[in-house]
């Protein structure tokens, strides 16, 4: 295989450079907004296995532009809301190409720096689905 021009940590430092990053203290502080929506774009198999944030939205990583596309059919109302959107995954690096993208697209929101794990290490509130109890790992 030939090398890539480049490389996915290359994508994610550039897409760092030109988007807002917040830290997970003051994400878990803007829970407290009722104007800030909290977006998961992780698989729905790391929610179930890890838990989220409790009334974020859950928004698969592959659909993000077509649900915040007004002109789409699978735009979802809650990305018309005036709201402060606040996208997360796991490590902050699928967050960060996401919300690079959307400010692409002329979409609004910023992103948690460090993602979901330095939510729980930050001891930040964490829901689990009814259906599925917690892991080690």
């Amino acid at each position: 295989m030939s090398k890539l021009k480049v490389s996915s940590a290359e994508l994610v430092a550039q897409a760092r450079a030109r988007i807002t990053e917040i830290e997970t203290q003051d994400a878990i502080e803007m829970t407290r907004d009722p104007d800030v929506v909290i977006i998961d774009i992780r698989d729905i198999r790391e929610r179930k296995r890890v838990g989220y944030i409790p009334n974020s939205i859950h928004c698969p990583r592959g659909m993000i532009e077509f649900w915040v596309d007004p002109e789409s059919p699978y735009f979802k109302e809650i990305f018309g809301e005036d709201k402060e959107f606040v996208f997360h995954c796991a490590s902050g690096w699928r967050s960060a190409l996401t919300v690079a993208t959307l400010r692409d697209m002329g979409f609004e929101a910023s992103h948690i720096k460090d993602g979901f794990s330095s939510w729980v290490k930050a001891d930040g509130p964490v829901e689990f689905p009814t259906d599925t109890k917690p892991t080690t790992s």
